[in-house]
Order: structure tokens, then C-alpha cells, then sequence
């Protein structure tokens, strides 16, 4: 059968478009998040490029974590990293640490196996070189209660250094398969040198529980007692923060920019998606960089470890009253969602708030501000910050002032038209951050998103 076309008999769509006037998006950009962290932080301008953090002066000891080797399953304590402990901080003879460090012995554990027990005669010092432990108590009930978790790089026993507390004071059991390097009691009294060292390290400074200097106060209202002189000490060395900076240089033909021009600014959403990609950096930096980034930059008395794996009620509680006022908690979209499964699980509201008109999940108050530039890989980790110079606590850093400054702490300058006729313009973002005390920024680790 032969299909009769019908006569048109009007103008087609196909042949109409010609003469239309096309609707058009601004280019898009799929690598643009929130970046709730640039949006929640207080910017402090900073002149001189230079931004020095004063502080009371310190006398708390070995503060960072153990570090190690590993050759197969055989692990080796890395010499330098012994001074995380404690007694052994300002050590720099190389020759002692290398020999301390041959002296420990691995040992392996299983999940459920005690490595040492409340009450019997504590006689080495412990290093977690992989795998995660429970630290266990007793409650004014009787009860066991989990104390702390320690987990790589982690440490206890180390008052076997100083000949201090011949009992164990905590039950430590493995929570996951562990292997451990262990220093005997024996070892460390064998070692005359470092039996010196241990004798002379304190110098009888008294100190508050912060382990500041402590300033000299009376109190009372009877009697005519004599007060006291004091002064505050600071640190000798404080801390200088350098402002890093992201940079591009942005090309536009000017051809393009000429003839191409509307309804849309070419050079304009070129500078617009070359901003945001700074921004994306900038962010990441904050979070990442081995020299300021705040996962690199975190007390060691403010690393907690979840109890169990997946982000629970109970492991934010302890992340939240290491620090008051904590502002907000940074993490993975994917350690939020595991936590409010946990929550769902038993039956808890985890609740919410909103800011800038998002709604987001929220835990006693305090908003868990997504961040995918936060390092998961079956695991991740969730900052917890107090903010701003006036509580103390964290502060973006960026240039004041900036020549042909296009938004606060980026410029753009032309540099120049080549001999190809094409427009160079050098982008730059300013950026760094500081935590003024130690407290202002936590971190629980060893976050399980996959279960």
C-alpha cells in the first residue's frame, strides 16, 4: 500500500529555527560543591603575607604520634618518631634512638586478646603499628567502660619510661586483629643513657592541666597571706603561618572575545569557571595540605577513634566535649549518611538545622557540613571546630588589600596580548589557616562509611 504524503501547508518548525532567538545556559560545571568550610570560617586579613600565632608558653611533652616502617608483615619503629613519647621528647642523639628502636619486639594479637590487664604489674611500653585497641575501665559501678581507643601510631605503657606505675591502670583488649611493638621494663633500665636523659627531661616548671606555664594565683578571704608574683611566659618560637596560594593563567583568544561575545561575556565565564576551579583547590587545601591542612595539623590529644567502626551517637559525644563551642563538624557526605544510619538503628533523631537556607543534619545542636574533600577510602575521618580569633579557635587566612583584587583574597591580572593575538590573565587565590590552641580543632578517625 503507497502512503500519500500530505501538501504542507505552512512554514515547518526545522526551517522556523533559523530565525529564532536561541535560550541559553551560562556554561555549567559539574566539580562545583557547597564549600561549606570557605563559607563557615572567619577570614582574617592578613598583611605581610605573615599571620604568627602567640600562645602561653608550653611544657607538655611528646605530643605527636609514632611513626614506622614496614618490610612485609615485619614492622620497625621509625628512631626519630620514638620522641612522641613523652619522656623521650628532645632526644636528638640518633645513635640512642636507633637502639631504643632495635629493642622492641612485634608481637600479635587477635580481636578479643588482652595485651595487658588492670591491676597486674605493667612492664612495657606498647606501640599499636596496625590495627585497633580498646583502653578499658571501671565504672564507680563496677562496670567495664571503654576509656579510649587507640589505633596506628597510638601508644600506652609509656610510664615504664620513667619507672612510674608499676600496675597497669586500664584493661587494653584488641578490637581487631593487631600487631603491636613492645619495649620490656628490662630494655629501657639497661640503657644508661637513657636513664640520664629520663632523669634530667623535667625541669620542675610548674604547669596547669593544659600544661602551660602556670600563673601564680591566691585565693581566700581570711588572714593577711602574702600573694604570690607571677608574670605569664610565652613561647619563645610561635608558630608563623605563610599564605600558600593556588594560581592558573587564563588564555582567551581575542577573536573569540571580539566576535563571540553576546548575549554572554566570553572572557567573563571564562574568569567565572576558572574562579570556581581556585575555589574547589582552595578548599582542598585547607583540608589536605601536609603543612596547614587541618587533618595534618591536630593535637594528638585531640585524635579519638570511633569504638566500634561506623560513626555513632556516642563517638560524636566524645568528639564534641573535647571542646566547647565547637561551631560546626566537617565530613564526607558518605560519613554523614553512615551516621544517620547508626542513628537510625537505634532509634535516635539525629535532628537538623538550617543554614543559608539548607537544611542539614545536625548532632545536639552542632551541623555536620558535608565536604568531599575530606579523604575516604573505607574509612574517612570528621573534624570538629571552634571558630574565630575572639573564641580562640580556627581562622581562614587571606591577603588584604590585593592589587586588581576580584573577590576577597583572589585577583586577576592581565599580563598580556601575544603575538598570536591570545589574552593571558594570571588568577590567583591567597588562602592558609591557623588553630590558635590546640583545643579548637578535633578529629574522630577510623570512620567505617561501607557498613
Amino acid at each position: 500500500m503507497t502512503s500519500v504524503t500530505e501538501p504542507r501547508t505552512s512554514l515547518g518548525t526545522a526551517a522556523a529555527r533559523n530565525l529564532a532567538t536561541t535560550t541559553k545556559s551560562e556554561p555549567q560545571m559539574q566539580g562545583i560543591s557547597p564549600r561549606w568550610l570557605l563559607r563557615m570560617l572567619p577570614w582574617v586579613d592578613v598583611r605581610g603575607g605573615v599571620y604568627r600565632v602567640n600562645r602561653r608558653r608550653v611544657c607538655v611533652a611528646g605530643t605527636a604520634q609514632v611513626g614506622f616502617t614496614a618490610e612485609g608483615t615485619r614492622f620497625r619503629v621509625i628512631p626519630a618518631r620514638l620522641t612522641g613519647l613523652p619522656p623521650l621528647r628532645g632526644i636528638d642523639d640518633e645513635d640512642l634512638l636507633g637502639a631504643l628502636a632495635d629493642r622492641f619486639e612485634q608481637r600479635e594479637y587477635a580481636p578479643g586478646d588482652v595485651l595487658v590487664e588492670q591491676g597486674r604489674p605493667a612492664e612495657q611500653v606498647v606501640l599499636v603499628a596496625h590495627g585497633k585497641v580498646h583502653r578499658l575501665g571501671t565504672s564507680a559501678y563496677g562496670d567495664p567502660v571503654v576509656v579510649d581507643v587507640l589505633s596506628e601510631g597510638d601508644f600506652f605503657g609509656q610510664d615504664v619510661l620513667t619507672g612510674r606505675h608499676r600496675t597497669a591502670e586500664h584493661t587494653v583488649r584488641a578490637l581487631t586483629a593487631v600487631t603491636a611493638l613492645t619495649l620490656s621494663r628490662q630494655a629501657v633500665e639497661d640503657n644508661a643513657a637513657l636513664r640520664a636523659h629520663l632523669e634530667s627531661a623535667h625541669d620542675g616548671t610548674p604547669r596547669n592541666k593544659k600544661g602551660e606555664v602556670d600563673i601564680a594565683v591566691a585565693s581566700g578571704h581570711s588572714g593577711e597571706p602574702a600573694l604570690p608574683g607571677t608574670f605569664v611566659d610565652y613561647e619563645l618560637g610561635p608558630r608563623e603561618y605563610e599564605l600558600s596560594v593556588a594560581q592558573t593563567v587564563l588564555r582567551v583568544h581575542t577573536r573569540v572575545a571580539d566576535l563571540y561575545n553576546e548575549p554572554m561575556d566570553q572572557v567573563e565565564q571564562q574568569l567565572r569557571l576558572t574562579v570556581e576551579a581556585l575555589r574547589e583547590r582552595q578548599e582542598h587545601d585547607l583540608v589536605n595540605n601536609p603543612e596547614f591542612g587541618l587533618l595534618h595539623n591536630v593535637d594528638r590529644k585531640q585524635r579519638i577513634n570511633t569504638r566500634h567502626g561506623p560513626p555513632t551517637p556516642d563517638d560524636l559525644d566524645d568528639l564534641l566535649c573535647r571542646r566547647r563551642k565547637t561551631r560546626f563538624l566537617l565530613a564526607h557526605p558518605r560519613a554523614i549518611a553512615a551516621f544517620g544510619r547508626e542513628c537510625g538503628s537505634r532509634g535516635v533523631d539525629a535532628g537538623s538545622v538550617e543554614i543559608e537556607g539548607s537544611r542539614l543534619t545536625s548532632w545536639r545542636g552542632v551541623p555536620l557540613l558535608p565536604c568531599d574533600k575530606i579523604p575516604v577510602n573505607g574509612t574517612t575521618s570528621i573534624l570538629a571546630m571552634r571558630v574565630g580569633e575572639e573564641a580562640s579557635g580556627v581562622v581562614g587566612l587571606r591577603p588584604a588589600g590585593l592589587p586588581d583584587e576580584h573577590e576577597p583574597g583572589l585577583n586577576v591580572r592581565f599580563m598580556k596580548v601575544d603575538e598570536r593575538g591570545i589574552r593571558s590573565f594570571l588568577v590567583s587565590a591567597y588562602h592558609s589557616v591557623a588553630v590558635l590552641v590546640p583545643d579548637a580543632l578535633g578529629v574522630l578517625g577510623d570512620v567505617e562509611v561501607n557498613r
